[in-house]
């Protein structure tokens, strides 16, 4: 069944991004089942293309039940994410979760694709990543039911995929593969690290503002289903649940969901990028 009510209750969620779309609905939904959390996102101030800051997102995560903080940095600068950990620490006393929820992305072809673009994708994407989980572990060893939760796609070598922008798919099968790398490493320390990933495209702004993005957006389910296939899987034992790339349809479905139409998404949703 999913999780229940306080299943995540007194437990550390430090989570990059999340001021919007599914990074902020997982928090939402954690905090439902008692979690507090600390987000660590760049948007101080409102973008004028997107909606929502860090504040706006800490807000509606205490509305939800739970406690959050603010944590205004750069996931690409070291200081800034071992600030983010020292701050769940000391206002939480420990880290129990770590979510790689921030992602840059760009589809243009390699001719097409800017330099920097490339670069920023990496920086976000997998250094990310790697700095927020290696920040996180000293604390998540301490901790009675450590996860860490990546939001990354499953390996798919297909030329399909591996041909159509080839720089992003690079750096979200580099977070996959830190990932499942981690999820053999500490093992025997018994943390659980484990990949998400949308079975369908999900309505967010960042899929709004891709090429045909509103018709997109009309077979797109809701951040929600994200959202409830992650705590689902935060809620598990550690130890019964690491080196999974999991699909969010396919968690909820084995957890007793039958009906994934209060997500949205129409009779046909639009099938997300690497899955065939």
């Amino acid at each position: 069944m999913p999780a229940t009510q306080n299943a995540l209750a007194g437990r550390t969620m430090v989570m990059s991004g999340g001021s919007r779309g599914i990074g902020l609905a997982i928090a939402i939904a954690a905090a439902r089942l008692g979690a507090n959390v600390v987000l660590l996102a760049k948007t101080d101030r409102a973008h004028p293309k997107l909606p929502g800051t860090v504040h706006t997102a800490v807000a509606g995560i205490e509305d939800a039940g739970g406690k959050a903080v603010a944590v205004v940095g750069d996931v690409r600068r070291e200081e800034d994410v071992q600030r983010a950990a020292d701050t769940a620490v000391a206002r939480f006393g420990g880290i129990d979760i770590c979510v790689n929820n921030a992602s840059a992305i760009a589809l243009d072809a390699t001719e097409q694709l800017p330099v920097k673009r490339f670069d920023l994708m990496h920086e976000i994407n997998v250094r990310g990543t790697f700095l927020l989980t290696r920040s996180c572990l000293p604390h998540l060893r301490a901790s009675a039911n450590p996860h860490v939760l990546t939001l990354s796609p499953p390996l798919n070598l297909s030329p399909r995929w591996l041909g159509a922008h080839p720089a992003y798919t690079l750096t979200k099968y580099g977070m996959t593969l830190l990932s499942l790398g981690w999820a053999a490493e500490f093992a025997e320390a018994g943390i659980a690290v484990n990949c998400l990933w949308p079975e369908t495209y999900i309505a967010t702004a960042a899929v709004a503002n891709m090429a045909g993005g509103q018709r997109l957006l009309s077979s797109a389910r809701s951040p929600e289903i994200m959202a409830d296939a992650a705590v689902e899987i935060l809620s598990r034992p550690a130890k019964d649940t690491t080196g999974n790339c999991f699909l969010d349809a396919e968690v909820l479905t084995a957890a007793g969901v039958a009906d994934l139409s209060r997500y949205g998404g129409g009779d046909n949703p639009e099938r997300d990028l690497f899955l065939d």
